[in-house]
This record gives C-alpha cells, sequence and structure tokens, in this order.
C-alpha cells in the first residue's frame, strides 16, 4: 500500500511539474490567444478529474478484484450531495470561462448598430471571394487585389482590428487560418465577418498558412493561401508600392485572378458538375 501511495504521489507531482514547467509560446493573434487560453484552463480542470477516476478505477478492481460475493452499494446522501454540487461547479466554471471568450468579438464578431464599421477609425478591412478554385483577395479603397499565393500573400498590419470579410463567388467555401485561430463560412451572396488583431514576432517569418475547410470539388485541395503580418509602416510602403503596380497595370485583379486560374485543373467533364 505504501509504494501505491509513492506512485500515485509521483505521477501527481510530475504531472504538476509538467504543467508549470511549459513555458507560454507567443501567439500569433488575439484570437488565437483566446482560444488556446481557454483550452489551456480546460485543459487543467480535465487532467485533476481524469487522474482522480483513473486512481478510484484501479484501486477499485484492485481491492475488489477477489470479492465473490459483492453486496448492493448503500444509499449515501452526502457523497451524492458533494459529487453534484462539485459537477455544477465544474460546469458553471466552463460555461463562464466559454461565454468570456466566445463574446469576444475577435472570436465571435457580429455587428451592432452604432459602431464603427470595419475597415474605419484606423481598421483594416480585407474582401476575401472564394470560388472553385481559388481565391481573391481585395482592400477595399486601395486599389489592391491579390490571390493569397507564396509570390502575393495577404498582408496584414499588426497590433491593428483587422477585419476579414468573406463571401463565395460559386459554391459552399470556408475561410481557415489555424495558426491565427480564424476560421469562418464563405456563402454565396453572403458576407460573414471575423476580426483579429495580429501579432508581429521577433526572428519568425510571421506567414501563416490558410485554406478552404469546406469541401467544394475536385480542385479543392489546392485552395491554399499565405498571411503575412508586418509592422505598421511596412504595411503602409506595401500597399503604396501595390497600388503603384496596379495603377501601371502590373497587378491587380487580372493578375490575382490569371494566377488563380491555372490552379484549376480538373477534367472538363468533371467542372461542369455542381457541387
Amino acid at each position: 500500500m505504501k509504494r501505491t501511495r509513492i506512485a500515485l504521489v509521483s505521477l501527481f507531482s510530475a504531472v504538476a511539474l509538467a504543467l508549470v514547467a511549459v513555458p507560454a509560446a507567443a501567439q500569433p493573434s488575439t484570437t488565437a490567444e483566446l482560444i488556446n487560453e481557454l483550452n489551456g484552463k480546460l485543459l487543467y480542470l480535465g487532467i485533476p478529474i481524469t487522474l482522480l477516476v483513473e486512481v478510484i478505477l484501479i484501486y477499485t478492481v484492485i481491492k475488489f478484484r477477489n470479492n465473490d460475493d459483492p453486496q448492493p452499494t448503500k444509499e449515501n446522501r452526502r457523497l451524492e450531495i458533494t459529487w453534484t454540487v462539485a459537477t455544477a461547479i465544474i460546469l458553471v466554471f466552463v460555461g463562464v470561462a466559454s461565454y468570456g471568450v466566445l463574446a469576444n468579438p475577435n472570436v465571435t464578431y457580429a455587428e451592432e448598430p452604432g459602431l464603427q464599421e470595419p475597415g474605419q477609425d484606423g481598421s483594416t478591412l480585407v474582401h476575401a471571394e472564394a470560388y472553385q478554385w481559388g481565391w481573391e483577395f481585395t482592400y477595399p479603397g486601395e486599389n489592391v487585389t491579390v490571390d493569397g499565393s507564396e509570390a502575393a500573400p495577404v498582408v496584414i498590419p499588426a497590433d491593428q482590428d483587422v477585419y476579414f470579410e468573406v463571401t463565395s463567388r460559386d459554391v459552399i467555401h470556408a475561410f481557415h487560418v489555424p495558426e491565427m485561430g480564424l476560421k469562418t463560412d464563405a456563402f454565396p451572396e453572403q458576407n460573414n465577418t471575423i476580426k483579429t488583431v495580429a501579432h508581429y514576432q521577433e526572428n519568425d517569418d510571421n506567414v501563416y498558412q490558410g485554406y478552404c475547410a469546406e469541401f467544394c470539388g475536385v480542385a479543392h485541395s489546392q485552395m491554399y493561401f499565405q498571411v503575412e503580418v508586418v509592422p505598421q509602416d511596412e504595411y503602409e510602403q506595401w500597399l503604396q508600392e501595390q497600388s503603384s503596380e496596379g495603377e501601371s497595370g502590373g497587378s491587380g485583379n487580372e493578375s490575382g485572378n490569371a494566377s488563380n486560374s491555372s490552379v484549376v485543373t480538373a477534367p472538363a467533364e468533371l467542372t461542369a458538375v455542381e457541387y
């Protein structure tokens, strides 16, 4: 029995040290920070509960493994009240913690009357339009359009409100940047807006992979794009360069669509099928 206690104490100590020793990694956006922080809280809550249940289960199996005459469990109101109250406390904690994240506009953005429109008051608005099988990202009022490829990524400023207005040109798609915690559906004739604040991290390329997360046809797997986070001054310089090239005909909608048009590699008889 003494060895069992020592083993259990050692196990709990190892888990506690592991949780404390793991450093908090820098997050690429406030959205990812909120989501990962919530996941961490639920993990810290779930691990002790899981260990407690497993310890009780193992103890019960070992202690009563040779019991050939089991007796019905006697009623214990104190025990029932205890686990009912404990469960209620846990559920309240999970509900409050989850609501605090889900109600945050950086996770679940909802337009409210009287508030500043996206793209105003110093914020950045990017219109993301999905189609079979590519992306077109435009910056309203800036004469800038990119396709999100490695050569023309979606550039956004750091430490500033950024809104992605997502829609679809044909079928249902989905805008998803896992590392930044961004995801929303892209529906035809409908705009879904998501908000975040990106963080610029030194000694990092600050480039994040995005893709379509809704199966949309034979070339669905080719619908990748990249989001690059840069400091504010670099972002303004990039906008000026892209606007100048767009006015001179070097880039813009034509180059973006031309780049994406090469993505469609499906046979002609398959592209006629509606998904």
